[in-house]
Parts: C-alpha cells; sequence; structure tokens
C-alpha cells in the first residue's frame, strides 16, 4: 500500500465524497481522544492544525497553558469501515503540539517517537507483534459468556466466530495486516494477532485494533472488553509483545552460531527487559484489575525469568521457526491489552536498550515450571517476583531514572500521581469480598 501524503488524502476525501475526517489522539492513560473536521478544513489541518483544549485532557496542560494543536499524520489516513459508505467517514492519527508549532511533551506518540528515534541513532529499528486477547459478553453491565469454548475451539463451541471474521475483514479495510486469530483458553476469549511491524505503526495499529473490536461487537449488540482480569478463576487477558530490533533488513537478535539463535545484542536486550520489569510494570499493566492478571497459574508471568518454551517465564524466546533469522525475537507477556500502547513500547524498548549499551548479562534460561516452585527453589534459581499490586508498582516506578528519562518529566510526573490516585482510591473502597468474608465474624 502506498504511503499517503497530504496531496493523496485530499484527492482520496474528494474521490471517496468523505464528509468527515476524525482526528485521533491518546491520553496518557490511552484512552483514544477524537474530534471530526470537514472536508474544507482539512488542508489547514495539514499545514497549520487544529487548535483544541489540552487542560481537558488527562495528563496533558494545567488551565493556565491549554492552548494545543493536533496535527494530522497523512501516513495515518483510512477510511472507518463501520461507517456509512456514502459520504463516509475517514480518520487520522496527530502529533500534538505546542503552538509554536514545537512537539508537545505530554503526547504518548510522541514519547515513543522520541524513543525510537534514540534507537535509530544506534542504528536499530523496532519491531513488535502484540498478542491483544479480550472477551466478548452479553453487555457492559456484567460478565455473562456467549460461549464456552477453549483454546482452538470450533463451533459450536466457538459462536463468536462471525465476529472475530467481521473484525479481521474491517482491520484489513484499514491497511491492518491481520496474523491469525482464534478462541483463547477462557470462555468468551478470543485474540486476534496483528503480523509484526514498526513500532509506531503498531502503535497506532493496537488502538485501532481495540476501537475496531468494539465496534463490530457492538453492531452485533454485543461487548468487547480488554479489561485484563474480568472474571474471578479464569484467564486473563494479556498482550503478549513480541519484539527484536533490524538495523536495516539485518535481525541484530540472531546469531545462528549461538545456542539459542541470539546474538549479544538480542542476549542483552532480553537482560535488560528482566532487569527493568518491575519499573515498567506499571506502564505496561497499569490498571489496579492488571495485578489480579498476574498472579501465580493462569497463564500469567509473575516471576521475573526467562525461557524458550516455556510459559511461565516473563519473557520467552519463541522456537516456532528455530534458527530462522526473521522470526528470531522475544516475548514480553507481563503487558495487558488495557495498556497504553506508545508508553508500553517506548518503555520496553528503553529497558532492552539500556541492557545493549550497558552490556548486560543474560541469566540462564529457567525450563521448569515455575508455578510449581517452593520459595527455597526460587532462591536457589535467584527468581523474583513482579509487583503484586498497582500500588507497589507505581511507587517502584516513581524511583526509577530509566521511566523518568523514558518518558520524559511531564508524562512521568503526571502518569505517576495519576496511578497513586487510582490505588488510593482503590484502598480505601470496601469490596463484596470483604464484606462477605468478615462481616459474619467480626
Amino acid at each position: 500500500m502506498a504511503v499517503m501524503t497530504k496531496e493523496s488524502v485530499l484527492k482520496a476525501v474528494k474521490d471517496n465524497n468523505i464528509k468527515f475526517i476524525r482526528l485521533w489522539f491518546t491520553d496518557i492513560l490511552g484512552f483514544l481522544k477524537s474530534f471530526a473536521i470537514s472536508p474544507s478544513e482539512l488542508e489547514g489541518a495539514f499545514d497549520e492544525g487544529m487548535g483544541f483544549d489540552g487542560s481537558s485532557i488527562q495528563g496533558f496542560c494545567r488551565i493556565d497553558e491549554s492552548d494545543m494543536v493536533a496535527k494530522p499524520d497523512a501516513s495515518t489516513f483510512t477510511l472507518l469501515p463501520w461507517r456509512p459508505t456514502e459520504g463516509g467517514v475517514a480518520r487520522m492519527f496527530c502529533d500534538i503540539l505546542n503552538p509554536d508549532g514545537t512537539p508537545y511533551e505530554g503526547d504518548p506518540r510522541y514519547v515513543l517517537k522520541r524513543n525510537l528515534k534514540k534507537a535509530a541513532d544506534l542504528g536499530y529499528t523496532m519491531y513488535v507483534g502484540p498478542e491483544l486477547e479480550f472477551f466478548y459478553f452479553k453487555d457492559n453491565k456484567g460478565t455473562e459468556f456467549l460461549d464456552y469454548g477453549g483454546y482452538f475451539d470450533l463451533t459450536p463451541l466457538d459462536v463468536a466466530s462471525d465476529l472475530r471474521r467481521d473484525t479481521i475483514l474491517a482491520l484489513e479495510k484499514m491497511g491492518i495486516a491481520v496474523e491469525y486469530s482464534h478462541h483463547e483458553v477462557a470462555p468468551s476469549q478470543h485474540e486476534i494477532d496483528l503480523r509484526y511491524q514498526e513500532a509506531l505503526k503498531m502503535a497506532d495499529a493496537a488502538m485501532t485494533y481495540r476501537l475496531t473490536v468494539k465496534e463490530i461487537a457492538m453492531k452485533h449488540g454485543v461487548y468487547a472488553t480488554f479489561m485484563p482480569k474480568p472474571i474471578f478463576g479464569q484467564n486473563g487477558s494479556g498482550m503478549h509483545v513480541h519484539q527484536s530490533l533490524f538495523k536495516g533488513k539485518k535481525n541484530a537478535f540472531f546469531d545462528a552460531k549461538d545456542e539459542y539463535s541470539l546474538s549479544a545484542q538480542g542476549k542483552a536486550y532480553i537482560a535488560g527487559l528482566l532487569k527493568h520489569a518491575p519499573e515498567i510494570s506499571s506502564i505496561v499493566a497499569q490498571w489496579v484489575n492488571s495485578y489480579k492478571r498476574l498472579v501465580p497459574g493462569y497463564e500469567a508471568p509473575a516471576y521475573i525469568a526467562w525461557a524458550r518454551r516455556n510459559r511461565s517465564c516473563l519473557v520467552r524466546v519463541p522456537m516456532y521457526k528455530p534458527g530462522k533469522e526473521a522470526a528470531t525475537r522475544c516475548e514480553l507477556r507481563c503487558p495487558d491489552p488495557a495498556a497504553n500502547p506508545y508508553l508500553t513500547f517506548a518503555a520496553m524498548l528503553a529497558a532492552g536498550l539500556k541492557g545493549i549499551q550497558e552490556n548486560y548479562t543474560l541469566p540462564t534460561p529457567i525450563e521448569e515450571d515455575i508455578f510449581e516452585m517452593g520459595p527455597k527453589e526460587l532462591k536457589k534459581h535467584k527468581i523474583n517476583s513482579m509487583p503484586g499490586s498497582l500500588g507497589e508498582a507505581v511507587e517502584i516506578t516513581a524511583k526509577s531514572s530509566l521511566v523518568k528519562e523514558c518518558l520524559g518529566e511531564h508524562v512521568f510526573e503526571q502518569f505517576v500521581e495519576n496511578k497513586r490516585i487510582e490505588w488510593d482510591k482503590f484502598r480505601i473502597h470496601v469490596s463484596q469480598w470483604e464484606l462477605d468474608r468478615y462481616l459474619p465474624i467480626l
């Protein structure tokens, strides 16, 4: 597909009789923000951007410095297939600027672009392939299943295959390549995997994916959620992120002579992910509910280790195509699909690059089931745990110079403040579990 430019976008809007162009961006928490302009305003938006009140956006500016500018990125132009074809609607992602035209440091897309620039200065391009899991429920009022299928099940157990099919067709119409889809482990849980691509394009694609899944679900009269752990006793939804660095067409992670097919850079990158995992935990698993998923069992990683086949580890080096250069990558398993993909990819890259730049040593892989290990065995293997709650995670983040440098001072301070407030609100809430447990006996 040809890369869209200002001129080709203007032509496409005219040729397709587009009536509205939606301009998209995210706040620091990863919530999609949007406003629509008419075709008559489009050329001006490209040239000068569109002004808006930044003080009303979570994590952006204060009310006394509220003027922000959204400037559309022509390369992200696409029609929205769930909108009418006659007099339809298109969308573009925006870069957020200060009134003087400089990048706004509170824009999550800019945070990722800035970290990708650091990688590019070292000769690297980051590629990622996230696996976003989600649930379909009858509505958003509860967790009533649509099906009781399991991993890779077919009809009649997988009654939502039509929803996945329609979602994939919509994504492909927007130029987002899908690798495969299937029913996941839990009842009514599903996964659609996007084809590996450059990190900024993938972050835009992940945001589009989440909205598309929800839009198609609504058209079918059901509800889709990316909540990490909506159901007690069932697997939660993760966003396992496959990642690698390339130098030109060469995979910098690959070494055919190594027993794991990993280069020195690949090993150091993984070591960086492991060492800094607790620091970036509140970024990649950013909600109170995220830590209901990150517990032993349920295929979620709670322990900091790496392996090839072992899915109880935090980082895995998949062996689907052993010895093949293009397929050599690592998979970080702690992120969940409700995280902000721009900040998530930036934080992972910062941790991995730190490992490369400081030549971190990769420990021995752990191929045994860590969930079956006792405290003595964990200590013997020097396996530490991920943070057990958002409160614990955010305080580790707050002390991290790596995360502060990665996010920039503004986003760092706003994010930590927001997560501390969320944790405090959760701490003082009295849950039904507490009432059921304690009220009869205390």
